[in-house]
């Protein structure tokens, strides 16, 4: 049998060590830039100052943000550590690394935040109410799943966010109602699809073999499931996944649209106006870092400028 190629290796290690999907066909995507931008020469025959000149070229050439710059870098390094089993005397990494500005986050108001909700219909404000009043991102909102809707302890459980870990944010008590009634219209669906042949989700990891009837509970399919079946491009098994997040992100910047408001609002405006309206109703910063998940204090206090009144809390002197 002949050795497989260099990306499906990739593709495999990747896997192996439980990577998303979509940063798996980010890293793929950054490893082909590196090596069509030297020429398709095998990457063991390169090393540092052909990965060095390969992101200094971002930078300069392609004029890419600090963060996207990082992103290649970790695509490419993952490639020599992980796949080819090769060390990197990192020292020897010397390249132009723009600067990463401080970013202010975009916050509604409270009455900016309804107004826009107001304007958004059927599940997709259910969709909204929930990144709104529990703090989720775009993909933790589209991927959850029945069973991590807690009803009778009022808190929604958020498995696997960024790094992979798990955390519990508050269930708001106004949509307990419109989720009950919602997951009624999911299990017909999936009752429907069980009939047909179909109702198996997509389950993480291994444990469509360790569970193997889990894949076809109502407890494991996603709250907001596609209106259509798909095939999906991993398995080739026909199946109903979620909602793509496209149409949600369409969704909210129509309502904000029609709600005349004049700031670049997306899905994620929602979780920033979660933790900042935490802060306002005198929240500690350390709960509302943990109810966002983030592992550091430091990018929960990108939300405290809202406490401040003007710059640093100076009051202009054209004021009285």
């Amino acid at each position: 049998m002949p050795p497989k190629k260099l990306l499906d290796q990739y593709r495999d290690t990747l896997r192996a060590k439980h990577y998303s999907r979509r940063t798996e066909e980010t890293y793929l995507k950054w490893v082909r830039q590196y090596i069509r931008f030297h020429k398709m020469r095998h990457p063991r025959e390169m090393g540092g100052p052909e990965i060095s000149a390969f992101i200094t070229h971002l930078a300069v050439e392609k004029h890419v943000a600090a963060s996207t710059q990082n992103q290649a870098l970790s695509a490419v390094l993952f490639l020599y550590r992980s796949v080819l089993n090769l060390p990197l005397d990192e020292t020897t990494l010397q390249f132009v690394r723009p600067s990463k500005p401080k970013r202010v986050p975009t916050v509604l108001s409270k009455s900016e935040a309804k107004a826009v909700l107001d304007k958004m219909d059927g599940i997709y404000r259910i969709m909204g109410q929930l990144m709104y009043g529990s703090g989720l991102r775009l993909m933790e909102c589209v991927r959850l799943r029945v069973k991590d809707l807690d009803f009778a302890n009022r808190q929604i459980i958020v498995r696997e966010g960024k790094g992979e870990d798990d955390r519990v944010t508050p269930f708001p008590d106004s949509l307990l109602e419109p989720l009950r009634l919602h997951l009624k219209s999911v299990k017909a669906i999936h009752e429907k699809d069980l009939h047909s042949g179909h109702g198996a989700v997509y389950l993480p990891y291994a444990l469509s073999a360790k569970y193997p009837n889990a894949n076809r509970e109502f407890a494991w399919q996603y709250v907001f499931p596609a209106a259509d079946l798909s095939v999906d491009p991993a398995s080739g098994i026909t199946r109903r996944h979620h909602l793509h997040e496209n149409n949600l992100q369409k969704a909210v910047k129509q309502a904000a649209k029609l709600a005349k408001i004049d700031k670049p609002v997306s899905p994620h405006t929602f979780r920033h106006s979660f933790a900042t309206h935490l802060l306002q109703n005198g929240y500690d910063i350390r709960t509302v870092q943990e109810l966002l998940g983030h592992k550091d204090v430091k990018t929960t206090m990108i939300y405290t400028h809202v406490l401040q009144r003007g710059g640093l809390a100076v009051k202009s002197p054209l004021d009285p």
